[in-house]
């Protein structure tokens, strides 16, 4: 298996660009980066990724971001293709804000362990992908934060990742996002397969700047020159204001809370009319 490049500790700058750019930044990163293995040798030099995103049945998790709090987490399942196989990788995933830090956790499973560790079971040895001791520190970690809040899959997210990588270390890493899909998922079901998807970006790319140290300056001369604008692009949480949360209520009528007051109902309106502009300014439907 193909070592885990995962940055454990990062700053994480997003940005939302149309298709001409994303190219054109191609050719500039190209120069200091190389492609990531996976995406390598594949049609756009991209791999595909799918999340399923657990959640309250609140969504407090989804709330949580919405209302820019500054620590806060999501949990979600990552798997990267369809395989029945028991034995294909699934990973447990961590990624948590903490002021304007990103801290990520990550636990490789067998996917028939997948079942037992949602219902709060630590894997066995032989069910891990990495004798590593973080690793089931981190799936440990999962469950408790999983059980806290009752949490379950909720949305399943997809999109096409170009990524370039550091030669050296993993101290810097771009990508670039396309073909950002959403749909409710209330299974723990790996497969590629999406229930009426909803496009969340339409056509414009996400692109991320990663790094774990200093700022690069090559970061910024390329801010400078391609008049880059750094905004934010939630995958789980734009793609649910979008469709709208009743879509991910396992239980619409037993919800308990009503955030969308106030504050909250500014902001996600906010973060909606900003993806409305960008996706008319295409021409591009959200579903």
């Amino acid at each position: 298996m193909a070592q885990d490049n995962m940055q454990m500790q990062r700053w994480e700058l997003k940005y939302l660009i149309p298709e001409d750019v994303a190219l054109a930044l191609r050719e500039f990163v190209s120069s200091y980066l190389e492609i990531d293995e996976y995406g390598a040798n594949r049609p756009n030099l991209s791999y595909s990724i799918h999340n399923l995103y657990l959640d309250s049945e609140d969504l407090d998790i989804y709330w949580g971001t919405i209302n820019g709090n500054k620590n806060r987490f999501k949990l979600r399942l990552r798997f990267y293709a369809d395989n029945p196989n028991p034995q294909a990788p699934v990973f447990f995933e961590i990624k948590r804000r903490m002021n304007e830090a990103i801290l990520k956790q990550r636990c490789g499973v067998q996917r028939g362990a997948v079942e037992a560790v949602l219902g709060g079971q630590l894997p066995e040895v032989g069910e891990l992908l990495s004798q590593d001791a973080r690793q089931l520190v981190a799936v440990q970690r999962f469950i408790e934060l999983s059980t806290d809040l009752n949490a379950y899959p909720v949305a399943h997210v997809a999109y096409d990742r170009e990524a370039w990588i550091s030669p050296h270390d993993n101290s810097v890493r771009v990508t670039f996002d396309r073909n950002v899909l959403i749909s409710p998922e209330f299974s723990a079901r790996f497969t590629s397969e999406m229930d009426a998807p909803t496009s969340v970006f339409g056509t414009w790319v996400v692109l991320e700047l990663k790094f774990t140290g200093r700022f690069p300056e090559w970061f910024s001369e390329m801010v400078r020159v391609f008049g880059l604008r750094q905004g934010s692009a939630s995958k789980y949480a734009d793609g649910i204001a979008v469709k709208g949360e009743h879509h991910f209520l396992r239980n619409p009528e037993g919800s308990s809370k009503n955030f969308e007051v106030g504050l909250a109902a500014e902001r996600k309106q906010a973060r909606i009319s900003r993806l409305t502009r960008l996706l008319g300014s295409v021409g591009v439907s959200r579903t």
